[in-house]
């Protein structure tokens, strides 16, 4: 039987946050993230491929936070990269999906 995991309110705090700045800055993430947000917002299941998927993104993407445009954890200015990074969960999400991917091997 496939594993299933629940999202963390921190998690769904950060993609609703990420939602919200996307909507007003017109920038960051994709409709895949989009989704997952949406996901994560809701606080609907995710399967075993969630997870490694929100892992993977973390891990392609933590060289976002080098930014010289725009600004990290901004809510005046934010980044693209700090958008997108908050619609699949935010540092919250980042340290659960590698907790969670450490268990699933």
């Amino acid at each position: 039987m496939p594993q299933e995991f629940q999202p963390t309110l921190r998690m769904a705090s950060a993609a609703r946050r990420g939602l919200r700045l996307r909507e007003k800055f017109k920038r960051g993430g994709t409709q895949v993230g989009v989704d997952r947000a949406h996901q994560l917002a809701d606080r609907r299941t995710l399967s075993t491929a969630d997870v490694k998927a929100m892992h993977s993104f973390f891990a392609r993407h933590a060289i976002d936070k080098e930014t010289e445009t725009h600004a990290w954890n901004s809510n005046t200015d934010p980044s693209a990269g700090f958008i997108a990074w908050l619609l699949w969960g935010g540092d919250a999400g980042k340290a659960w999906a590698d907790r969670k991917a450490k268990t699933l091997g």
